[in-house]
């Protein structure tokens, strides 16, 4: 089991979109980027490319690319994706926590899970989205910027065939089994 963390921020700026978890939500200020901006999307990125000891999605999508300037996160992340199918990782699950004072976040989660689970081609119950404000405090709280944090954890699909092993043998993996 491998586990990874990411963290991303964007400054809120007028005229700009703003697009979280694949979703363009209706407000007056978007998120300011060389890409979409979608810091949820960016920080999950980074937690899967860091459980792979795969470098940051500034290593893969550098700002200073042109073929990536408003790109959408979502074909991001299905990159992402393709890499870690190469490496044989699969992944178990996704935590992530959107920092916002506003707007309201709730009503655009089911959507941005389906998004997620969609580009990963995973069940969408590997994937559990939040949000919280931070009652006015520091740069999310002034509403000068959007944050948030991702945490997932990968496995490799050898550790799935080791279990597939020890079920058809029925062994649990118990102490002393010489897998016989």
């Amino acid at each position: 089991m491998r586990v990874g963390m990411g963290y991303d921020v964007h400054r809120l700026v007028e005229d700009r979109d703003l697009i979280i978890g694949g979703v363009k939500i209706d407000y007056e200020l978007g998120l300011l980027g060389h890409s979409d901006a979608d810091v949820l999307l960016h920080a999950i990125m980074d937690a899967l490319l860091g459980a792979a000891a795969l470098g940051d999605i500034g290593k893969h999508f550098p700002d200073t690319d042109e073929k990536y300037k408003g790109i959408s996160s979502i074909k991001l992340m299905e990159y992402v994706r393709e890499l870690l199918e190469e490496k044989l990782y699969v992944i178990e699950n996704i935590d992530a926590t959107i920092i916002a004072q506003k707007p309201k976040m709730l009503p655009h989660i089911p959507q941005m899970r389906e998004n997620i689970a969609k580009a990963l081609k995973i069940d969408i119950n590997r994937i559990n989205v939040k949000a919280t404000t931070e009652e006015g405090l520091g740069f999310t709280g002034e509403m000068k910027g959007i944050s948030s944090q991702a945490i997932c954890a990968l496995n490799t699909v050898e550790n799935y065939m080791y279990d597939d092993v020890m079920q058809e043998r029925s062994c649990g993996g118990c102490q002393g089994c010489q897998r016989n």
